[in-house]
């Protein structure tokens, strides 16, 4: 195969990865991260459909499951934190809201970047700044470490990917936001979850959720709002909008407005989707969340990166290298796959954070009737999407 120098923006999920398959077909392969090291700990994600035959293509089967998390499945509760309608890990085989391959996605990655070749190299505490094609070559600008040449780009680096902003323009032609507001972040609480997944929906789109973690005392946390920021905003703002949005909320909330500000994994995204009509331009192509995040209401992020990148490195040995033809193929393969995984569930996100007393009580209701008739047949079209694929058997 002809041997490329490749840049891979990005070391989460999707970017080490595409690494992986890359180097082990022999290009020459360099990965750049924002981050100053690999980012540990982090939310949940999930090892679903597609993305988990990935993972066990790749022989990581057994790493990964090492790491899964113990949950039971979900539950929802009230103002006072009395647990009412739940789904269990069990239903839907396993693949329901929590599924039975639970993994925080600092875990995953870990698995990920252990397994790439030792001659990948690293850029951390880095980023492109500029990306110049003239056809044959990409040359590329960084923040910190010299330009240099690459025979392709590879633009793995999230919602916010400085490689699709170079190569493709401004986020505003990319991102439709979805009217909902997230923070995750890890927080101690004095109620034991009992290995559940509690979430409390309140009035004015507020939704409160606390789920296990790997780490014995703490808890992942979630705070979402209805809404779409005016402007980025800043830190301060964000804990102000919160404090301000959920002082009225009970259960264990004040607790986690009190832990969010000392959090060392505060993270916050004014949610959307990246919609685009293509995902490549001469040789630069975008992956995961970069080129077609479809939201964590959808489930699929995790799997949608996993399966790109199989995609991206198995196309690349099919052409022998040759880019152009690669690239085009990975867009025809992703493209409906893509499309089914971005539609989110019904109702969302008015579903997901309803506005008044009746959207609550009919979130509780599809909770408490999920596995009956008729609405199991709209959860499981839902979950469904994740094997939404026949993946190619690359070599």
């Amino acid at each position: 195969m002809n041997q490329l120098r490749i840049l891979i923006s990005g070391a989460s999920i999707a970017g080490p990865a595409a690494a992986l398959l890359l180097a082990r077909q022999g290009h020459r392969v360099t990965i750049v991260e924002r981050a100053p090291s690999l980012r540990a700990g982090g939310q949940t994600v999930d090892l679903r459909g597609a993305g988990r035959t990935v993972i066990d293509r790749l022989g990581l089967g057994p790493a990964s499951t090492e790491r899964l998390l113990d949950q039971r499945g979900i539950v929802k509760v009230d103002g006072r934190g009395r647990r009412g309608a739940r789904m269990p890990v069990e239903a839907f085989g396993g693949n329901g809201v929590v599924s039975t391959h639970e993994i925080l996605r600092g875990d995953l990655a870990e698995v990920l970047v252990g397994a790439v070749p030792a001659d990948v190299e690293y850029l951390w505490d880095d980023t492109v700044t500029a990306i110049e094609q003239d056809g044959e070559v990409a040359h590329v600008t960084f923040e910190t470490a010299a330009p240099r040449e690459f025979d392709l780009v590879i633009g793995a680096d999230g919602l916010g990917s400085a490689v699709r902003r170079t190569a493709f323009g401004p986020d505003a032609g990319a991102l439709e936001p979805i009217g909902l507001r997230y923070a995750w972040f890890t927080a101690t609480i004095d109620e034991d979850t009992r290995g559940w997944y509690l979430m409390h929906t309140a009035r004015r789109g507020r939704v409160v959720s606390v789920r296990p973690s790997r780490t014995d005392g703490t808890v992942k946390a979630g705070l979402a709002i209805r809404g779409t920021d005016a402007h980025r905003l800043g830190r301060e703002e964000q804990f102000a909008l919160f404090e301000r949005e959920f002082a009225d909320i009970g259960w264990v909330t004040p607790q986690l407005l009190q832990a969010m500000r000392t959090a060392d994994d505060w993270a916050y995204q004014d949610l959307a989707q990246v919609k685009l009509d293509g995902w490549t331009r001469g040789r630069v192509a975008l992956l995961g969340d970069a080129g077609y995040c479809p939201t964590p209401l959808t489930g699929l992020g995790t799997t949608l990166a996993l399966v790109g990148a199989y995609v991206l490195a198995g196309e690349l040995g099919r052409a022998d290298g040759e880019v152009g033809t690669a690239l085009a193929r990975y867009d025809a393969v992703m493209r409906p796959f893509v499309a089914k995984a971005q539609e989110l569930p019904p109702g969302s996100p008015a579903g997901f954070a309803p506005m008044g007393r009746i959207g609550v009580a009919l979130g509780d209701l599809t909770y408490r009737t999920a596995t009956t008739w008729p609405m199991r047949l709209i959860w499981a079209a839902q979950f469904a999407k994740a094997d939404g694929i026949d993946l190619p058997a690359y070599t």
